[in-house]
């Protein structure tokens, strides 16, 4: 072998050598970051499985306090959604125990667990039935009848209303599997997130008449309870939780085959319906991003947009100068690149055919810019209002109506029977330094008083008069 072919080898075996130690190398990291990972996530270890259960199954009951605590909390809710306060509803969901029944679901059947399942089901019926039933009475004696918007948010689930159903029931059936750890009410606020507005707003539907509104909140709590219950259920599958242990071996097989069904049942169309909901959120965020990035016109603008999923439509209003039927056919070839949108339909509107949503849209506009006035303008027109009832008052002093002078005469004449005339007249003084506004009487006496007497009566109608008329500076002036 030559030299040549000696160095060739040795550098060959370098290379493979220096390969063979970086796949090591790789391997170990990659080991090790699983490890770590292992160490950092894995809460089984330290799930106590036994007062977990024990936990749920003693949250189930709704009786007593918990049934007021429920009452109280569904009130704040409402005064919350009525004004449209996002403070007053978290506030609400601070005391809600509105978790117990429906994590109840999920625990009962990921163990078989048919007894607390019937228990979790029933307790379920009160819940509902006493928050609607809450909701209904505050909102049907509640002066406030408007739409508010946190209202109209609580009447059609979306994509967002499913994410924090599951992660808060995640979130909370995590937090009561952590040993010697029980998870207060405070751990229940991202659920109540999901379930004490729909409920809510079911009760303003009934109460107001709005049956659409009361069914569409009414769906969007169903299907928050479900996700979050089959997060409590996947959770306990994952941490392995004992099944329950029936004496009747075809019992035990029974009551896992109902459990397994009720499982089938609630998965299968929560997946679907968390893929159709998906698909409507992409949908309405691409036909936004499409409209705002793509439909441009030089003189002409975007002034409405709409778009429906069910239709597979995306409706667009401008105004201004026409667009050529060119441009709007290049919109939709662009549009049916993006695959979210392959088989909407694009229509535009504009001209001719625009004009009865042009006037509509006017009309709301206008609405719209005075109702803001009007509630920007209500506090100022109420401070001058106050105001000008205080310069009334105070103008009225000067006036002499701040007190019923035939009355006040009436009176004097009882209390001093030796009185013939009186009179009254607010006289203008100054010193050449200030003018001052002195109310000012002019008493007739009896001649037949004289001496001490009348100066005694005289002294007394002038007291008299500062306390009946709570004035400190008052003249009196007397005639014979």
């Amino acid at each position: 072998m030559t030299n040549n072919e000696n160095l060739d080898s040795t550098k060959t075996g370098e290379k493979n050598g220096n390969s063979d130690r970086l796949s090591d190398d790789a391997k170990q990291i990659s080991s090790k970051a699983r490890n770590f990972l292992s160490r950092l996530l894995d809460i089984r270890p330290d799930t106590d499985r036994e007062s977990t259960v024990e936990a749920v199954q003693k949250d189930i009951s709704f009786k007593g306090h918990n049934a007021w605590i429920l009452i109280f909390s569904i009130f704040v809710a409402s005064i919350g959604l009525n004004v449209s306060s996002t403070a007053v509803v978290i506030g609400a969901m601070l005391i809600s125990p509105l978790m117990g029944p429906i994590v109840g679901i999920g625990m009962a059947v990921a163990i078989n667990d048919i007894e607390t399942l019937k228990r979790s089901f029933v307790n379920l019926g009160i819940m509902v039935g006493l928050s609607v039933l809450t909701a209904t009475i505050y909102f049907f004696i509640s002066p406030v009848k408007i739409e508010t918007p946190e209202l109209v948010a609580r009447t059609y689930p979306t994509i967002l209303d499913v994410l924090v159903a599951i992660f808060g029931g995640l979130a909370l059936i995590v937090a009561k599997t952590k040993r010697g750890t029980i998870a207060s009410v405070i751990l229940g606020v991202a659920i109540a997130t999901a379930l004490m507005p729909p409920l809510c707003t079911v009760g303003y539907g009934i109460a107001n008449s709005k049956w659409e509104y009361a069914l569409g909140a009414l769906y969007l709590f169903s299907i928050n309870a479900v996700f979050i219950a089959l997060s409590t259920f996947v959770v306990a599958k994952l941490l392995g939780f004992p099944l329950v242990r029936y004496a009747n071996s075809r019992k035990r097989k029974r009551i896992a085959q109902i459990a397994s069904t009720i499982a089938i049942i609630v998965i299968i169309p929560s997946v679907i319906l968390f893929v159709k909901l998906l698909r409507e959120q992409v949908f309405q965020s691409k036909a936004e991003e499409f409209i705002t990035t793509n439909i441009k016109f030089n003189g002409a603008e975007v002034i409405k947009n709409t778009s429906d999923h069910k239709t597979k439509s995306i409706d667009v209003y401008l105004i201004g100068n026409p667009v050529p039927e060119t441009t709007i056919d290049t919109w939709r070839r662009q549009m049916g690149d993006i695959e979210a949108l392959k088989e909407a339909e694009l229509i535009i509107h504009q001209g001719n055919d625009q004009s009865e949503d042009i006037a509509k849209l006017s009309s709301q506009l206008k609405s719209g810019i005075l109702e803001d006035l009007y509630v920007k303008n209500q506090e100022v027109l109420e401070n001058k209002d106050k105001r000008i009832k205080l310069l009334e008052s105070e103008l009225s002093k000067y006036r002499g109506d701040v007190f019923s002078f035939t009355a006040l005469s009436k009176e004097a004449k009882i209390n001093y029977e030796n009185i013939e005339e009186i009179g009254y007249s607010n006289l203008i003084t100054t010193n050449f330094q200030k003018t001052d506004t002195i109310p000012t009487f002019t008493v007739t006496w009896n001649p037949k008083l004289k001496g001490e007497e009348l100066k005694t009566q005289q002294t007394k109608f002038r007291n008299w008069m500062k306390v009946r008329l709570s004035l400190d500076t008052l003249a009196v002036k007397n005639v014979r």
